[in-house]
């Protein structure tokens, strides 16, 4: 147990909590919605509590995804008034999607401190979809659903402002391929929420095959509730991990799952630039998911220790320390279910895995992310030189690697101009790495073009800009929604320059403030 972490009794936990509907529903035109089951809830109430939806007042609907509808059989809005029924159901109304709402609890450590029993507190669990390809089940959740027995001192809002950034950043790394929560739709409405200055409430519907976090097994674990975590542990192998239940151990076999594939996540999220922000053990999937976008941002400028959130003072969860820190928060999973495992240092074993297999997939990456067919001995020094290359020149780092597929393999040609503008402080140091990477290339089978095509087929040419993102929000503040749906087309295609805005594919402008946001982003 954490050194000052709560002993929680199996009494202690929250009772239901009923909140009324404070907003008459508005007249619905009839769309009908398929049923919601409720696996998450099989559990009882000491892993969930029913928790009313607090409705959105004058609901609209901002933009939806019509990429995350289809994973559930649903049709994206096509009109006016289907529009008017996205709103009303996803904005809380419709007692068909919000009739079994819950709210889950879990635990967690916060920025490296136990910060004892959490849960869902401005979030709601829907309950469960299938999966348009029926081999699955999708949990849906409403965030910003108003106060849950889990709130603290929050008021269980969440902002237009953030939910924009949200929801496009769920459906921008899904089009990146990288595992993420989706994003459904977002909701929009006339009540007021005070932060650091009034703006208005609004509500994000997400879907997840599960919102389990390492936060929940934390909560049972150390208040004492093991039968509760061997049954949440149960749960989700038979859920979402299955080969786990025929091993020996099986939660030690489920931690190795979640090695393996929290590796590949981190190595995902390193190779196109994106930071967290707040990797919370909260904001943890047992999936190796994405989840949790607060004060998230893509790299500009390429340096290891940018942090987008104003609140991580010491930079802990800054780009460069996100593979330390997510072996760091596998290691407290691990210590959640030590009573599941019948040795630690066996536990330990598996975690210490983490770093290896990471190291693995992120050279698999930038091997990708270079055109390169196959890993060689000496490659590993030609990625960190590069790595280094781009830190000293302040290098784009998106637009860096999209510029790299126009360089040619024969030593006569010359860089590209585009990429020698990314070297502009110390140009010489990128014609000497250009250099030893030519030489690397006369070791490949490929041409220039066909190099070319593989390296934009990963590396995207726009990703979701913090400044691209505020300008978005302004016009939506302003009750303009038109830019949201435009940049979601555009980040739904991050591959295709032609699919893109020129403004979209170029890098802020000087005079852009860099992205400064708070957790409650």
């Amino acid at each position: 147990m954490p050194a000052g972490a709560p002993a929680f009794s199996e009494n202690s936990r929250m009772t239901p909590v009923a909140l009324a509907l404070d907003t008459p529903a508005p007249a619905r035109t009839g769309q009908t919605w398929p049923p919601l089951a409720h696996a998450y809830a099989t559990l009882g109430d000491a892993f969930s509590v029913p928790v009313a939806v607090s409705p959105l007042p004058d609901p609209v609907l901002v933009a939806s995804s019509a990429r995350a509808a289809a994973l559930v059989g649903l049709s994206p809005p096509r009109n006016a008034a289907e529009e008017h029924d996205w709103a009303l159901a996803f904005g809380g109304h419709v007692a068909e999607i919000s009739g079994g709402s819950r709210a889950t609890v879990y635990a967690g450590h916060q920025f490296g401190n136990w910060a004892g029993q959490l849960g869902d507190g401005r979030a709601l669990l829907l309950g469960d979809w299938p999966d348009a390809d029926g081999d699955g089940r999708w949990e849906v959740q409403f965030k910003g659903s108003g106060r849950t027995p889990y709130s603290r001192m929050g008021d269980g809002w969440a902002v237009l402002r953030s939910s924009i950034r949200e929801f496009l950043c769920s459906e921008a790394m899904a089009a990146l391929g990288i595992p993420t929560t989706r994003a459904l739709c977002l909701v929009g409405s006339t009540r007021p929420v005070r932060r650091e200055r009034i703006e208005t409430a609004a509500m994000v519907t997400r879907l997840s095959p599960s919102f389990v976090r390492f936060g929940h097994f934390e909560h049972f674990s150390y208040s004492g509730q093991t039968d509760q975590l061997r049954q949440l542990c149960d749960w989700v192998i038979a859920h979402h991990a299955p080969a786990c239940a025929d091993a020996p151990q099986p939660a030690l076999a489920l931690l190795q799952w979640v090695v393996d594939r929290t590796a590949q996540l981190i190595a995902q999220w390193q190779a196109v630039g994106f930071i967290h922000g707040v990797m919370n053990t909260d904001n943890m999937s047992i999936l190796g998911w994405t989840i949790d976008y607060g004060p998230f941002a893509f790299l500009d400028a390429y340096d290891p220790l940018h942090t987008p959130n104003t609140t991580d003072r010491g930079g802990r969860y800054a780009y460069g320390r996100q593979p330390a820190i997510a072996h760091w928060n596998l290691l407290a999973l691990g210590q959640a279910l030590l009573p599941l495992i019948d040795a630690p240092e066996s536990a330990l074993e598996v975690i210490n895995g983490f770093r290896p297999k990471y190291v693995q997939a992120m050279q698999r990456q930038l091997a990708a992310k270079l055109g390169l067919t196959r890993l060689l001995p000496d490659d590993g020094d030609l990625f960190q030189d590069l790595l280094d290359t781009l830190q000293a020149n302040h290098s784009d780092w998106t637009l860096s690697f999209r510029h790299l597929a126009r360089l040619a393999a024969d030593e006569r040609a010359p860089i590209p101009a585009a990429l020698t503008e990314q070297a502009r402080r110390e140009p010489q140091r990128l014609a000497d790495w250009v250099a030893r990477y030519r030489a690397r290339l006369r070791l490949e089978p490929r041409g220039d073009a066909e190099r070319a095509v593989a390296m934009n087929a990963v590396n995207p040419v726009v990703v979701l800009r913090h400044h691209l993102a505020q300008n978005a929000i302004a016009q939506a503040e302003a009750g303009d929604f038109s830019e949201v749906r435009r940049l979601l087309r555009a980040l739904e295609n991050p591959f295709d320059a032609d699919a893109a805005p020129a403004h979209y594919t170029e890098p802020p402008p000087e005079h852009a403030p860099p992205a400064c946001l708070s957790c409650s982003s």
